[in-house]
């Protein structure tokens, strides 16, 4: 075999394992969204799936057990009870009633494990009560404080 020959074989062999390990490491990090109403219409492969889901934390169902946390996500009158096993620490802002991200695994039960959790307080981010979102004034029909005050110039 002639000098040549043998750097294509090497080429072909290199190309050919970083192009297994880019496919492999793509069809691995895939994740599906998905909402609890929909999880029950899952079948087969899509099942066992790596996958989102968010909903808000039901208020009384954060219990931390020894190596998890375990609780239970809401939308639209459906649950999913949930355990983050994940070593990060759980978010500041996780708590009764917040918005919540989980990715994991559907298991067979219906339990979902999860390995990260996101989560944002509603709360935090919702306009008060009496402001005009999406304007930078003060409400209509207030007095605006650029104005002169009367009598003096």
């Amino acid at each position: 075999m002639n000098t040549q020959a043998k750097f294509a074989v090497g080429v072909a062999l290199i190309l050919s394992t970083l192009g297994y390990l880019a496919w492999s490491g793509v069809s691995e990090s895939k994740t599906y969204y998905h909402t609890i109403s929909e999880l029950d219409a899952l079948h087969g492969a899509s099942l066992r799936q790596r996958m989102r889901v968010s909903g808000n934390v039901r208020a009384g169902t954060i219990q931390h057990l020894p190596g998890r946390v375990d609780f239970v996500l809401e939308e639209q009158d459906r649950t999913l009870p949930v355990s983050y096993v994940g070593s990060d620490p759980l978010p500041d802002t996780f708590k009764d009633g917040a918005q919540a991200l989980v990715e994991g695994h559907r298991m067979a039960d219906g339990h979902f494990v999860a390995e990260q959790v996101q989560a944002k307080c509603a709360s935090k981010y919702e306009a008060t009560p009496g402001s005009n979102p999406g304007t930078s004034g003060p409400p209509a029909g207030a007095p605006s404080s650029a104005a002169p005050a009367a009598g003096k110039t």
